[in-house]
């Protein structure tokens, strides 16, 4: 904890310089141009430079955003990773090129906050994508440290009470997010397109359904009655056949006041 302590102390104090070099922390205007897959993807990337000296000859400049995931600092020039909802790229920032004010600034950048660059791209001796940046910005000034591993977060207990902390240090875990969200749009796109209507059953309802399963229980206090978290929906979807509807679905939560799953 007294480690913890530290770094939030000195993260704030570098907020604190930041806030006295007149640089707003936590700003709205940066507007990327592209995604960081599209980076990794366009034609200019195929053909970047190998020559760190040729890049500024390159003609395609971009602009992108993404959250510091390793940070190398060194004199007068720094390598650091960051990430976007697409991807990851490697960025280069040379004192020489965004001048000595931006780097002083540079310099009070940690893992964790969230990043603006403008610049062209070549690559590394190991063939590394890189942008070579002339313009930084900062747009969010991370105040906690993240996990010191970046590549993993190995605590359960941390991954399920701080999901957030989850997604941005484990990639595996966000695809799992997006394709749960790709299957739940088939999945509606399906019945739509075939005749289904999509509809809303009450969440609390008066009499708990899902025969022996146990409800999650509250009371109404205007209508002074008790009320259940609903366990299923079909007693009320089958209300709705019974009124003329004959094609419906709901795709929504239910609730069970039972043991603990990660599958239930």
């Amino acid at each position: 904890m007294d480690q913890l302590n530290q770094l939030l102390i000195q993260r704030r104090k570098k907020a604190d310089e930041l806030a006295e070099m007149s640089v707003e922390l936590y700003a709205n205007d940066f507007k990327p141009t592209h995604h960081i897959s599209e980076v990794l993807s366009s034609g200019s990337a195929n053909e970047a430079v190998a020559n760190l000296e040729e890049a500024p000859n390159v003609m395609a400049s971009f602009k992108v955003a993404g959250r510091i995931l390793a940070l190398r600092k060194f004199g007068k020039a720094s390598f650091l990773h960051i990430q976007d909802d697409s991807g990851r790229i490697q960025v280069y920032v040379k004192k020489e090129v965004v001048g000595e004010g931006q780097y002083t600034q540079f310099k009070k950048w940690d893992i964790g906050d969230i990043v603006g660059f403008k610049g062209k791209i070549f690559k590394t001796k190991t063939g590394e994508l890189t942008i070579l940046a002339d313009t930084i910005k900062l747009i969010t000034k991370s105040l906690r440290p993240l996990p010191e591993k970046f590549h993993g977060l190995t605590d359960v207990e941390m991954r399920y009470r701080q999901r957030y902390v989850d997604l941005i240090v484990n990639p595996e875990v966000r695809e799992t997010f997006r394709k749960r969200i790709e299957i739940i749009r088939l999945l509606r796109e399906f019945l739509s397109n075939r005749g289904f209507l999509e509809v809303e059953t009450p969440m609390m309802q008066a009499v708990p359904g899902g025969a022996t399963a146990k409800p999650f229980k509250t009371h109404h206090k205007a209508l002074d009655m008790d009320l259940y978290l609903r366990i299923a929906p079909e007693l009320y979807l089958k209300r709705l056949l019974v009124g003329g509807f004959e094609k419906v679905f709901e795709i929504n939560r239910n609730f069970r006041n039972e043991g603990l799953s990660t599958r239930h």
